[in-house]
């Protein structure tokens, strides 16, 4: 009977460890190729020469190959600090809304469950707004409090936009923790908060993953908030409409590949903690 059972589960199991199917891998190489053409485009775009790009019926892959469009930008002395403010504030939207969001949501999803979803409505709810209605009201906030054209405003009124959505995903990620693990440590004498540390905290890593990335890239690319609240000391996204609005297609090309590489290195660091099994074998013995 148990050599019959383990058949049955190496069979059920089987399927699932089989490579893709032909439609699966068709589908796959589309959507790659959805995402991944127009970045390509617009690479190609920055190190192509305007004789390439501006003919009638211009090719696929780079011919002329140049670093003039991109020396021009890394030269002109407009880059680097709108490069240094947007680095500052989406790190520091990312920090702030984690160190807020990570015990909100804990504390959500420790709730009894109408409560908890209730919560989980109101986190929505700040969300149904339009940024552009949201913004003016803000800017006159932080021009009584001379906060307009700071770092520091701009972290704040980020926050405000991307802490609903990193609660929601953190709920979720507390959610699947089992609350027999801190009950466990608790009767081993952690306290409360001990038992958040050393036991949720490790285990909802993935979760606190997602999160960062989704606030990040979410202030890196903010353009709404940056638009009202800067005045002089403008972010990478306002500098690259800026080009795209004077119609030097090439500088802008550029500035938009610069625009991408932080968001590469910051998916990059944080996929290594975006891993399953977490959970797997925690409650065994």
């Amino acid at each position: 009977m148990s050599s019959l059972t383990t058949t049955a589960r190496r069979r059920a199991v089987a399927p699932s460890r089989q490579g893709l199917g032909p439609l699966a891998a068709l589908l796959l190489i589309l959507a790659l190729a959805y995402f991944l053409v127009p970045v390509y485009i617009m690479f190609k775009v920055s190190v192509s020469s305007p004789g390439e790009i501006l003919r009638q019926f211009p090719a696929f892959w780079i011919e002329e190959f140049t670093w003039r469009h991109w020396e021009q930008v890394l030269t002109s002395g407009n880059l680097w600090a709108p490069l240094r403010k947007s680095l500052v504030v989406a790190t520091g939207a990312t920090l702030l809304t984690l160190a807020l969001a990570v015990p909100a949501a804990y504390a959500i999803s420790r709730l009894p469950p109408r409560p908890r979803y209730a919560a989980i409505i109101a986190l929505f709810f700040t969300r149904m707004f339009p940024d552009v209605g949201v913004a003016l009201p803000i800017a006159v906030t932080f021009l009584k409090y001379n906060l307009l054209d700071t770092d520091s405003g701009l972290i704040l009124a980020h926050t405000s936009l991307v802490l609903p959505l990193a609660a929601w995903v953190l709920v979720g990620t507390f959610n699947t923790i089992p609350r027999e693990l801190e009950q466990a440590a608790e009767v081993d004498g952690a306290s409360r908060l001990r038992a958040l540390w050393s036991v949720a905290l490790p285990l909802a890593r993935p979760g606190i993953a997602v999160a960062a990335i989704f606030v990040w890239l979410a202030s890196w690319n903010e353009f709404t908030y940056a638009m009202y609240l800067t005045l002089g000391k403008r972010t990478l996204p306002l500098l690259t409409y800026y080009y795209i609005t004077r119609g030097n297609w090439f500088q802008s090309a550029a500035y938009s590949a610069i625009l991408t590489i932080p968001v590469l290195l910051v998916t990059l660091f944080l996929q290594r903690y975006l891993r399953s099994g977490y959970l797997s074998g925690s409650l065994k013995g």
